[in-house]
């Protein structure tokens, strides 16, 4: 298989220590939150970016099971249903929390969850560049905003076995119309192959 330019697909250490260091930015609960996006759902930088309350709060006005990510927020038709990590919840909780001091659930709702100083709005492109510029300062070659979700694609395959699945389920979450395309995004064990290799 060739050797394409992929996002390097971060370490349980890589990815907690940029979670801690994003307290050290001007905005760290806002920045927390979109890096669990892309680490613990797998979301594209469009999607962090165009998701909104109604997406990820239920009937009762709380945080949701799962993300109902609509295709308006996402690439082509690629709309979901990504149920919502524990830590991924628990930050959700609480940025929903300091929205509801600015207004009402309704007028929250359709409110975008990302926002700026400037604007109730991002861009992709403005995702991107923050994606670029923590990496960037945690030294972390190679790391771009697609390093998130690969990092979650990664993981989510190599573990679903375990819970009865298999990567039809992997591709759900990643929103992939294929199954090869899921598979590229896979980053493969090297220590598995060389033990795999030894049993054959």
């Amino acid at each position: 298989m060739a050797l394409g330019k992929q996002a390097k697909v971060l370490t349980k250490q890589q990815a907690d220590g940029l979670y801690l260091s994003l307290e050290l930015t001007r905005e760290p609960e806002r920045n927390r939150l979109i890096f669990l996006l892309s680490v613990k759902a797998g979301l594209r930088a469009k999607e962090i970016a165009g998701l909104t309350w109604s997406m990820v709060v239920d009937a009762s006005g709380l945080i949701a099971e799962q993300i109902s990510l609509e295709n308006i927020a996402s690439k082509g038709k690629s709309g979901r249903t990504i149920p919502i990590n524990k830590h991924l919840k628990g930050d959700l909780e609480e940025h929903l929390c300091r929205a509801l001091r600015r207004c009402s659930l309704s007028d929250l709702l359709q409110q975008r969850i990302v926002q700026t100083q400037r604007g109730s709005a991002t861009s992709a492109q403005v995702v991107v560049n923050m994606f670029k510029g923590w990496y960037a300062k945690a030294g972390l070659v190679g790391c771009s905003s697609h390093s998130g979700r690969r990092t979650f694609i990664t993981n989510a395959a190599k573990k679903i076995s375990t819970v009865g699945g298999s990567l039809r389920d992997v591709q759900w979450l990643a929103g992939h119309s294929s199954l090869q395309t899921t598979q590229r995004y896979i980053d493969g064990d090297s220590d598995a192959r060389r033990k795999v290799v030894d049993l054959v």
